[in-house]
């Protein structure tokens, strides 16, 4: 079974059973399903990667998360026919690179 978000952009992007095992292996993750739906629609920032001209990623501030204040990163592969999320985690700080878009 997969879950279906949509991002800023418009873009239909999936999570599939497997990526979400991969991203709830991070203890933290677990039952954050309604922050990533919520950093994919309403990020604060949105980087181009430096590796994959297809991927995207997302970051919002959460002031309360399992783990203090930080970032919400989702990464998404969207430069493709159907789009998908890669992985999600918490972070301290915003990758380097173009900026996509800016809240």
């Amino acid at each position: 079974m997969q879950k279906i978000y949509k991002d800023i952009f418009g873009n239909t992007i999936r999570l599939t059973h497997e990526r979400l095992d991969h991203i709830t292996e991070r203890e933290e993750m677990v039952g954050q399903d309604n922050k990533i739906a919520e950093t994919l629609l309403s990020p604060d920032i949105v980087k181009f990667s430096k590796y994959d001209p297809d991927v995207l990623l997302y970051y919002k501030l959460y002031e309360h998360t399992p783990v203090t204040r930080k970032f919400l990163a989702v990464i998404a592969k969207v430069g493709v026919a159907e789009p998908f999320i890669l992985s999600s985690f918490f972070t301290d700080k915003i990758k380097e690179g173009e900026t996509r878009w800016q809240s």
